[in-house]
Order: C-alpha cells, then structure tokens, then sequence
C-alpha cells in the first residue's frame, strides 16, 4: 500500500503526515507514507485545499487533519 499526503509543507500537512505514520504503525500495516509537496503533482488529483491523503491513487479525504483513530479505519477498509 502506498499512503501520499499531499501537502506544501504547512503545519497541517506535517499533522497528517505524522497521524498517517503513527495509524500505519498502530496497525502493523505493510505500508510506505510519502509526502508529496510538488504543487503540480497535488494539483492533478483535482483537490481543492490541503492536506489530503491518497491511497494506492485514491483521494480518501482532503482540506483537514482526521484523527489517528479515523484514519486508522480509513485505512482497513481500503
């Protein structure tokens, strides 16, 4: 499973970053948390505000911080 948070860098995007990783670790998943800050590259999952988190090339959720516990269901169903 590959989790992109994308993100340029501001103080919610390193939240989500640190909650995705923390979700990821709490759930023995076999999962890589990528941050991607390259505007273009957000711009083409056709997102309009950050932070958001994709999975294997999915849009989950986009413009906040779920919680640990959110995300951690968010990802056993995907």
């Amino acid at each position: 499973m590959i989790i992109k948070i994308l993100g340029t860098g501001c103080a919610n995007c390193k939240n989500l970053e640190k909650a995705a990783n923390l979700a990821v670790a709490e759930l023995k998943m076999d999962a890589m948390v990528i941050k991607e800050e390259d505007i273009t590259k957000i711009m083409s999952y056709g997102i309009m505000r950050t932070p958001a988190m994709v999975v294997d090339e999915k849009v989950l959720f986009y413009g906040r911080v779920p919680s640990v516990a959110e995300i951690k269901l968010m990802l056993a169903k995907s």
